[in-house]
């Protein structure tokens, strides 16, 4: 069974009842930094986390992991993450509060091996026992057979 067909059988009342109502990631999903308007789960990255469409870039998918690990989803994170680099199991940080995303820059960097890639800058916020914390970092992004995955990363100074 596949994360879409799992999770196209989520109803619109569940999505509503189980969910939050405004997405982690911030919304704006198409704009590169947040504009101020804050969008519904589900017309954000509830459409990918819950009802199983697939991102169409590595832009939306980059929000939607983001939005996944707000809500320690690890079935979403593992799926879409390319097979070669993913781990076994994923351990959230104990009582992590996420505090916001920001995209910094969104490239697309041609095929590699016939396969389209792209690359996302972004800084994410947490806070863990207290303590804010910035990840800063550049993800790499390949599309395998009409699906966007999560490749590796590079982390970059504050």
């Amino acid at each position: 069974m596949n994360l879409a067909s799992a999770s196209a059988s989520a109803s619109a009342s569940t999505l509503n009842a189980a969910w939050p109502k405004l997405c982690p990631c911030g919304g704006a999903p198409t704009a590169l930094r947040r504009k101020g308007a804050d969008a519904a789960f589900a017309d954000c990255c509830g459409r990918y986390i819950v009802q199983g469409h697939l991102p169409p870039d590595a832009l939306h998918l980059m929000r939607s992991r983001y939005t996944a690990f707000v809500l320690e989803n690890e079935t979403y994170l593992l799926h879409t993450w390319q097979a070669t680099q993913r781990p076994v199991k994923l351990e959230f940080e104990v009582g992590a509060k996420w505090l916001g995303l920001d995209i910094k820059d969104f490239v697309p960097t041609g095929l590699h091996e016939g396969q389209e890639t792209a690359e996302v800058e972004f800084v994410a916020r947490v806070r863990v026992a207290g303590k804010a914390t910035r990840l800063h970092e550049r993800s790499r992004f390949v599309c395998q057979d009409g699906q966007w995955l999560y490749v590796s990363a590079v982390n970059i100074s504050p």
